[in-house]
């Protein structure tokens, strides 16, 4: 038995050496092809197609493995400089015989960035290349870019109906005085509205004052840029009676938009794609109404970043400020500095750009920022704020730390104006027969107590610290702007204001891109801007994340799903307000207890929500039948 056992032992050992090497081998050897550089695919004759089936933004989310193998998934971002840097390439190559925007899907954007876009697609077509775009319905957005196309086409199936900014916001005080919850709120700005959905029952007259004005202005912008693209098109009547409009074309929208010169062409993807084959070449190899196609992420990697030159450094603020690291759509404190601090330690950058694309968050977070950058001034590099679609509130409090400032006219910023919000449950468990009791040696001992409430000590520390935080707001901004305090307080109190405006009350210096800006940060460190490049400060994917990312992207190229009609298109949108409401109540009990946030800009910036609170909106509105 002995001899048995002994052998056994053998075969068993032999056996688990034998998995272990096999798993080595598998691992070295997936090790080996992550780190390996890609093949890279020959960029041949065709169209190139930008299927841009999510939202343009400033940094997207990194790729989450798990959540693809789940079945959740995550909605696809673009990022805002890759697009474009696409198209201005594609203007000039003669490989690209077409550009095809693929917008059935689009997940839309802020105003600045989906303007951006669509003034590349603009360039394109002034290059004398055609640019054709396909949807069964266009979004807003989605005909801000179409409109600049040599041909619009449209499902003859679907139709194009326009909202313009605006719609309902949740306000919760009365679910929350149903529940019990006591929201102690403190805050400076009378038009600081972030709060007052926790705090009214309706918008204050101030708060949709500004939100009107801003809304407006947008709008404007946005009504004269259609209109410059496509002077002939009749969309007034589309915005101001659309339902005799409809009514007018007896419930063809298609055909309605059609006639207003709208779109050019109703077709099928089957004849949408023949048409592109008389400019870019039929493709033999697959089916009807195939064509010879460049692929976008092909034709990125054909056309990298430059790397010569003098450096300047790009650093991007993106998402909501939170304290910490950066994770799933928002931007840490402590992620940036270490960016920041490990960039400047190598002592090889010569001017220094901010991207800041945010609606602001942590007061903390972002004064930690705000002093991180200014360890540039250290070093007597220039430093070059660069606002992309919103730098509002904490985004503006990090904004403070350049020496000039480059926005867009659709940019959204100001929002100066700070506030802090904390939850307590005592009359929620006084509901349920809970009581509290303790015992207390100063008048701050257990607080701010969440089960017993604050009392009239720790209010006033609370909303002194608040009013504190406001004065050092606008003293930076005072300092930074050359501004008196008062003027500051003038313009601040909360308010929200797109770029043009804020260019002309001196919170911004000049209109131009990351590009203009980049440039102006060459200059003023005494180079020429065409000898030096952009190096982004940002953590790179690890080989891991970009391993499932090709997986998760594998299983998307071949899918062609509609979005829709236009109704579906406005039912998606509504689901896109459900989950910034779902937002909304998760950072009233996790969030920094004093923020510098903007709510005005919220909703503007597509119909895609950036955080997991899609995937539960998605349960919720099955629920309910929406």
């Amino acid at each position: 038995m002995k001899l048995v056992r002994g052998a056994w032992k053998i075969l068993v050992g032999i056996k688990d050496g034998l998995v272990l090497i096999a798993m080595l081998l598998f691992f070295g050897l997936l090790f080996a092809g992550l780190s390996s550089k890609p093949t890279t695919v020959a960029v041949r004759d065709g169209a190139l197609v930008l299927k841009l089936d999510g939202a343009i933004v400033e940094q997207p989310q990194q790729v989450d493995p798990f959540a693809g193998f789940s079945g959740g998934g995550m909605p696809s971002e673009f990022r805002l400089r890759d697009v474009v840097r696409t198209l201005d390439k594609a203007a000039k190559d003669d490989r690209v015989k077409v550009v095809v925007l693929d917008l059935d899907s689009f997940g839309g954007g802020y105003p600045a960035a989906v303007d951006e876009v669509a003034n590349a697609i603009r360039r394109v077509r002034d290059a004398k290349k055609p640019v054709l775009a396909y949807a069964t319905a266009y979004t807003d957005s989605a005909y801000r870019l179409a409109a600049n196309a040599s041909e619009v086409w449209m499902s003859p199936m679907g139709g194009t109906l326009f909202m313009g900014p605006g719609g309902s916001q949740l306000y919760y005080k009365g679910l929350i005085d149903k529940l019990g919850v006591n929201a102690h709120v403190y805050r400076v700005g009378k038009y600081k509205s972030f709060v007052e959905p926790y705090t009214r029952t309706e918008a204050s007259p101030e708060a949709k004052e500004e939100v009107v004005k801003l809304y407006e202005v947008l709008f404007a912008q946005w009504q004269e840029a259609i209109t410059k693209a496509r002077p002939k098109a009749k969309f007034q009547p589309f915005l101001t009676t659309p339902g005799a409009v409809v009514t007018a074309a007896q419930g063809d929208i298609a055909k309605a938009n059609l006639d207003a010169g709208l779109v050019d062409k109703l077709g099928t993807r089957l004849d949408f794609g023949k048409r592109v084959a008389e400019i870019a070449g039929i493709d033999d190899k697959k089916v009807a109404g195939s064509f010879k196609t460049i692929k976008y992420d092909t034709y990125l990697a054909d056309n990298p970043l430059p790397t010569n030159g003098s450096k300047v450094g790009v650093l991007t603020i993106a998402g909501d400020i939170v304290d910490g690291k950066s994770n799933g759509g928002s931007v840490g404190s402590d992620t940036i500095v270490k960016l920041m601090l490990d960039a400047l330690a190598k002592k090889d950058l010569k001017a220094l750009v901010v991207r800041v694309d945010s609606p602001g968050g942590s007061a903390l977070a972002s004064e930690d920022m705000r002093r991180a950058i200014q360890e540039a001034k250290a070093q007597k590099l220039p430093i070059v704020i660069s606002m992309g679609s919103v730098a509002a509130s904490g985004g503006y409090w990090v904004s403070t730390a350049g020496d000039v400032i480059f926005a867009e006219p659709t940019t959204i910023t100001g929002s100066i104006g700070i506030f802090g919000i904390i939850p307590t449950f005592e009359n929620t468990l006084k509901k349920i027969g809970l009581t509290t009791d303790g015992v207390k040696t100063t008048p701050l001992s257990g607080q701010p107590d969440i089960y017993g409430g604050t009392n009239p000590e720790t209010d006033a520390i609370f909303q002194a610290g608040i009013e504190n935080g406001y004065r050092q707001f606008i003293t930076r901004v005072a300092n930074a702007r050359k501004l008196s305090t008062t003027r500051v307080d003038e313009i601040g109190q909360g308010r929200v204001w797109d770029g043009g405006t804020a260019r002309q009350i001196g919170l911004v210096d000049r209109f131009g891109g990351l590009n203009d800006a980049v440039a102006e940060a060459a200059k003023r460190a005494g180079l020429k801007p065409e000898d030096v490049h952009a190096e982004y400060l940002e953590k790179k994917p690890s080989a891991w994340a970009k391993f499932f990312a090709q997986i998760l992207d594998s299983n998307k190229d071949d899918e062609d799903k509609s979005a829709g009609d236009a109704f579906t298109r406005m039912a998606a949108e509504r689901r896109a307000v459900f989950a910034r409401a779902l937002g909304d109540v998760k950072r009233i009990g996790t969030g920094a207890a004093i923020q510098a946030r903007c709510l005005e800009c919220d909703g503007l910036g597509g119909n895609t929500p950036r955080s997991g609170d899609a995937r539960l909106v998605d349960l919720v509105l099955a629920r309910i039948g929406l």
